[in-house]
């Protein structure tokens, strides 16, 4: 704003535009400039609510802002000049300087109302966009509850179908199966509201529910468990071991002819439940819940996918540990 009058200074030959001109009145005439500002801005912010993203700022209230405060720009120009004339204060005293004045109020209320119009789209995308991650997070959220609450009545359902023919065939276990089956609903209940637990609580439900496999097929059904001490503190989602039991029992003929091994095997990064592929006679039709329900799991709690691999009459699904 003050370049004419910094180029006199330092040329001495173009010194005739501001006659007299000395280092004390740019430097009084540009403190004032920045007071201007300062007070202009202040103004604006507060009266006009830029700083408040609650308050919209239209187009009428913008060209209103800019209005009013080239007019107190005007105000203060001239207010500056009749103090310089009254108290003597050092200013630039030139024909040249008084015909810029318009044009620099022009661009003082340019700078103010801009930044002031900036800062608050600023402000008003930066909460729009912390809205957005919020809706997106409880999105999130429920599409995570609903994938849970499918969980829980399905394997209710089968288990349900289990104990009935226990009830029928052997009484006796049946008892027994019943008091299983109470923990693993206990565990149920208790995980409900947590998104990830421990590899060593899942493994404690999956032994009850692995309990309640042999009790039904006896020696039909063989596990072979291998888990590392120290992937106790690793984190799944719950039911995640549970699920892929049940997907080898449910689609694989157990019998004393086909006996089934189910192999469980953890390191540090991973878990995997594989069996030998022994399809049943009358193939079985689910109802498509659980591989593409853990998946969806993954990646909305990590990001992550579990791999499902079918070669050589062998079947497995590995999942991360996190």
């Amino acid at each position: 704003m003050y370049f004419p009058e910094i180029i006199s200074l330092v040329d001495a030959d173009s010194n005739n535009l501001f006659p007299g001109l000395e280092i004390e009145d740019v430097v009084n005439e540009v403190c004032f400039t920045f007071f201007s500002l300062t007070l202009l801005f202040t103004l604006n912010m507060l009266v006009f609510g830029y700083g408040r993203t609650a308050v919209p700022v239209t187009w009428q209230k913008l060209a209103t802002s800019f209005a009013i405060t080239w007019f107190l720009s005007s105000m203060l120009g001239k207010s500056f000049f009749h103090i310089h004339r009254f108290l003597d204060i050092p200013a630039v005293d030139a024909i040249v300087h008084y015909n810029l004045h318009p044009f620099r109020d022009f661009i003082l209320t340019c700078v103010v109302t801009g930044s002031c119009y900036v800062i608050y789209m600023n402000r008003r995308n930066r909460e729009v966009q912390s809205e957005n991650q919020e809706l997106q997070a409880e999105v999130l959220i429920n599409q995570y509850e609903a994938l849970k609450n499918q969980l829980n009545p399905h394997m209710l359902f089968n288990s349900l179908n289990t104990l009935r023919s226990l009830i029928r065939e052997t009484p006796d276990k049946a008892q027994d199966y019943l008091q299983q089956l109470s923990k693993v609903l206990r565990y149920t209940l208790q995980e409900n509201e947590n998104k990830s637990v421990t590899l060593e609580e899942e493994m404690e439900f999956a032994n009850a529910f692995i309990f309640m496999l042999k009790m039904r097929y006896e020696e039909n059904i063989i596990f072979e468990i291998s888990i590392p001490g120290n992937t106790g503190e690793k984190r799944l989602p719950p039911m995640s071991v549970q699920m892929l039991i049940e997907n080898s029992v449910k689609h694989n003929e157990i019998s004393n002819r086909h006996p089934l091994t189910i192999r469980i095997e953890a390191t540090g990064q991973a878990l995997t439940v594989s069996n030998p592929v022994q399809p049943k006679r009358t193939p079985y039709v689910g109802t498509g819940i659980g591989l593409a329900n853990l998946s969806k799991r993954y990646q909305l709690l990590f990001k992550q996918d579990i791999i499902v691999n079918r070669e050589n009459n062998h079947f497995s699904v590995t999942i991360p540990l996190i």
